[in-house]
């Protein structure tokens, strides 16, 4: 099932859209708890298409395939390497990623979202599918200029519109062999197969609960591999995921 957030008119709201028909039928309740599919479709074309979800934290994965960690020149870590993107970075298909003053490099980086379900606190690997509502895009953009020679991810991968997701979450889906990749204008730019994850989506909800209490809505970005590069204004990003489809975001 394919679940969106969208705005029709002046009212926001989640609905479920039926990839036959191009239509969204909205929900009625708490789309994490009880609800129901009511009233008629309308046509996807009519809305504008939001981030499909407002998580209260979006917990990144950072040197999570090797080719990534290779690219770098860096070690493969032992655990799971972890960061934090405010909320405020969030934005939704074709929203603008604003490319701040103070950065002169800013990156894609494609990657596979999981949507926590439910309150996840403790759980263990074997557990873990249970907390898990769906799958989306998302785009870990990344002022690169301000991580290396600093160190700090929060400042080069914090800056408003710097967390692209969308279209829709995907509700059935395995996410042990996807296809991720980058299509930088007419350009695949990244490549690559979520078999090849380090760590995978299992266990990193298992060590992330065993750290922080998940919420229903938050984020697990499961990490990038190599093919990173910079945008420049004018430029169109695509993060597209087999079975969930394409995530595009123009670059300002």
């Amino acid at each position: 099932m394919k679940i969106v957030r969208y705005r029709l008119d002046d009212k926001i709201g989640y609905g479920k859209l039926c990839g036959q028909t191009q239509k969204v039928y909205p929900v009625d309740g708490d789309i994490f708890g009880d609800y129901t599919i009511s009233g008629e479709g309308v046509d996807v074309h009519q809305v504008q298409l939001l981030a499909p979800v407002v998580p209260s934290k979006a917990v990144c994965v950072g040197l999570n395939y090797k080719d990534h960690i290779a690219e770098f020149g860096m070690a493969t870590p032992e655990s799971p390497v972890l960061f934090i993107k405010p909320t405020t970075a969030v934005i939704g298909p074709g929203e603008e990623i604003v490319r701040p003053a103070l950065s002169q490099r800013v990156d894609y980086e494609a990657e596979l979202a999981v949507v926590i379900g439910k309150t996840a606190k403790d759980v263990t690997p074997e557990q873990a599918w249970k907390y898990i509502f769906g799958y989306t895009c998302a785009n870990d953009v990344t002022a690169r200029d301000l991580q290396i020679p600093t160190g700090q991810w929060t400042i080069a991968k914090g800056f408003d519109t710097f967390l692209p997701v969308g279209p829709h979450i995907e509700t059935e889906l395995d996410p042990s062999a996807l296809r991720v990749r980058a299509i930088l204008n007419d350009t695949v730019k990244q490549d690559t197969n979520t078999k090849y994850l380090l760590f995978d989506v299992p266990y990193l909800i298992s060590y992330i609960s065993r750290i922080m209490t998940l919420l229903p809505g938050d984020l697990i970005l499961t990490g990038t591999s190599s093919g990173i590069a910079p945008m420049v204004r004018g430029d169109q990003i695509t993060v597209e995921i087999e079975g969930i489809g394409s995530l595009t975001n123009p670059v300002r």
